[in-house]
């Protein structure tokens, strides 16, 4: 067996999660062999250069051997080696450390930060007062003895008055 599928290839050594995908990609462009686009059914050998296009980094590698089935991780460098590009792996590297500083509000769900965040403007000394208070307490301090005196001799507004 001195050939395979490049679909097959691509997902037996990881760089893909499932075939479906490693075919998808190759129908969608995003896999070349040579810089001309390559389709699913494509046969590889050792000695190929594939770049596969995850945006927004073009990894590149080299076929050092073939096979049919999925190996463990730590395996796959006995069947390619990584020869992308330095600048490839910086802009990597600049997208990773983006995506936490400038992400986006309203994507996804909140993080820890935007938790703690909600919290504090929902805590009690925040809005300086306490939601534990008990207002039907007699010894309420908001409600004095003179304030019921008044609620006794007062009379409601005749009608027609």
């Amino acid at each position: 067996m001195n050939e395979v599928r490049i679909d097959k290839w691509l997902w037996a050594t990881r760089i893909f999660k499932t075939r479906t995908i490693a075919t998808d990609a190759c129908k969608l462009g995003r896999v070349t062999i040579g810089g001309m686009n390559v389709k699913p059914s494509r046969l590889v050998k050792p000695g190929d250069v594939i770049a596969v296009r995850k945006p927004p980094v073009t990894y590149t590698f080299e076929v050092l051997a073939v096979l049919n089935n999925r190996v463990g991780a730590k395996l796959v460098p006995n069947y390619l080696r990584n020869i992308t590009t330095r600048d490839q792996l910086e802009l990597l590297e600049m997208v990773k450390i983006d995506g936490f500083i400038n992400r986006q509000k309203g994507l996804g769900r909140p993080t820890k930060k935007d938790g703690r965040e909600m919290k504090e403007f929902t805590d009690e000394a925040f809005f300086g007062f306490d939601d534990d208070f008990d207002w039907d307490d007699d010894d309420n301090p908001l409600w004095t003895a003179e304030d019921e005196a008044q609620l006794e001799h007062h009379t409601p507004p005749q009608e027609g008055s």
